[in-house]
């Protein structure tokens, strides 16, 4: 066969192959704009599910179908799981999405709870963030033994579920996988936000940040119910396209997905947020956001990323900025402003939550740290109340004589100062420094006393209660 013989025919070859790819069946490896499905319990369809794509927001009819057109940006389709129904999850990881390919069907199947689900809890872990595998092991065992426990003591049926607040690793995307083995340990369903240490570098822009956390949780933003409290997870870390450059910001196309979303959430419910970046002081376009807020009376953020602990309450939003899983990235007991490492835990009934810090390895009755400076001629009495708002009081005793409230002040938590301060402390992360915060409490005595005690009462009327010896 001769060259020019040889080229005509392979061109014909290859044309032709070209061809059949773009003619019958092959062209259904394409998906459609339009996507369809169906949501069931059992055989029965269910009606008004709420279904997106994280673009188009759109509710199954009578018999569980719905219609979707899907945007060219999508990578998902999830449904906002119904009250009174299980979270679907693989190995306690959240399962509530597909992952967009040549499909044209996505259909999603649920499970009834059998049971009023107005009464739960949650818990909100805030930046495991483990880089190596010492990280993972401190991980391992002592914040995933602690919920074990915590869980275990809970009223038998206790309905509980988590979400992890972004930075679930620190760069190493490698102990996702070491991250889910934690989350099947605790066996309660857990979800997931976007934190700043799991997104892609050095692949583009914000756009394609968050590709491996997508492949491996689904979409970056979201929203499930149970019972009167609808839940939204959303990504406020925007990638600025060089290597660990973010700054806090909502993406307008979230801000869009949101005002639809909120169209079937009555008002008088519980709306819980959580993002990895606080949004009253970090987040740059947090007035739009809470601008689609207005009109709801119950809403509560959950952000972490700060690895200290803080409560901002703004307009009637409470924000709860969590001190961390990790502490100061795993290189000591206590976070940057003396908070033990720990995790938020929240109990909702109806629209109502209450809630309080549990620190690894401490009980919950546990809310503060107490401490004795000895100066020239008094003593300086420190409680440092980890969880505190502006609804706490905090006051003191001298031996067993009331003295009133304590002098709140801006400071540094005793131990924080000597476990960080310093270019060579601690040892391996010496990044950590002491954090100046607003949850400590002074008074001065005289050296005489002989028994000290500090009464922390929350909003909630609960008590918590240290006394020292001097």
């Amino acid at each position: 066969m001769n060259r020019r013989s040889f080229i005509q025919k392979t061109g014909l070859l290859f044309g032709g192959l070209v061809i059949s790819l773009e003619s019958y069946p092959f062209i259904r490896l394409k998906r459609n704009a339009i996507v369809r499905g169906r949501v069931t319990n059992g055989l029965k369809g269910l009606n008004n599910v709420v279904v997106s794509d994280g673009y188009a927001v759109v509710l199954t009819d009578i018999n569980g179908n719905y219609t979707l057109t899907t945007d060219v940006k999508a990578s998902s389709i999830w449904i906002s799981t119904p009250a009174g129904y299980e979270f679907n999850a693989e190995e306690s990881v959240a399962k509530h999405y597909h992952i967009l390919g040549s499909k044209n069907e996505y259909n999603f199947e649920l499970r009834s709870l059998g049971k009023d689900d107005s009464k739960h809890n949650f818990l909100i872990w805030a930046d495991p963030q483990v880089k190596n595998k010492k990280d993972v092991s401190q991980m391992m065992d002592t914040a995933v033994p602690d919920v074990q426990q915590l869980i275990a003591e809970m009223d038998a049926g206790t309905l509980v579920h988590g979400i992890g607040v972004g930075d679930l690793v620190w760069d190493n995307h490698a102990l996702f996988a070491d991250y889910n083995a934690a989350v099947k340990q605790m066996n309660i369903p857990f979800f997931q936000a976007l934190g700043n240490h799991d997104m892609d570098y050095r692949m583009g822009g914000d756009e394609t940040s968050d590709r491996t956390f997508k492949e491996t949780y689904g979409p970056t933003y979201y929203s499930f119910n149970r019972g009167k409290a609808h839940y939204i997870v959303l990504d406020d870390v925007r990638y600025l396209g060089n290597e660990r450059e973010y700054d806090g910001y909502i993406s307008g196309n979230q801000l869009d997905w949101l005002k639809k979303d909120l169209q079937y959430v009555a008002k008088d419910q519980l709306i819980i947020i959580c993002l990895h970046i606080p949004v009253y002081n970090s987040v740059k376009n947090n007035s739009d956001f809470y601008a689609l807020l207005e009109g709801y009376p119950h809403v509560h953020i959950m952000s972490g990323h700060t690895h200290y602990n803080a409560n901002h309450v703004s307009k009637g939003i409470y924000e709860h900025n969590h001190g961390t899983v990790c502490g100061a990235w795993w290189t000591g007991p206590i976070c940057s402003d003396g908070t033990p490492r720990g995790y938020g835990v929240y109990e909702v009934d109806g629209n109502d939550l209450k809630w309080y810090y549990k620190s690894t390895g401490r009980e919950r009755k546990e809310q503060m740290s107490v401490y004795l400076d000895k100066l020239t001629n008094q003593v300086r009495l420190i409680a440092n109340v980890w969880n505190w708002d502006p609804e706490w009081k905090v006051t003191y005793f001298l031996d067993d004589r009331a003295m009133g409230e304590m002098e709140q002040q801006k400071g540094f938590d005793p131990l924080a100062v000597e476990l960080y301060l310093g270019d060579q402390l601690p040892l391996g992360r010496t990044f950590a420094e002491p954090k100046k915060m607003d949850h400590l409490f002074m008074a001065h005595f005289d050296p005489t006393v002989k028994k000290v005690k500090v009464k922390a009462v929350d909003r909630f009327g609960e008590q918590y209660i240290t006394e020292i010896n001097t």
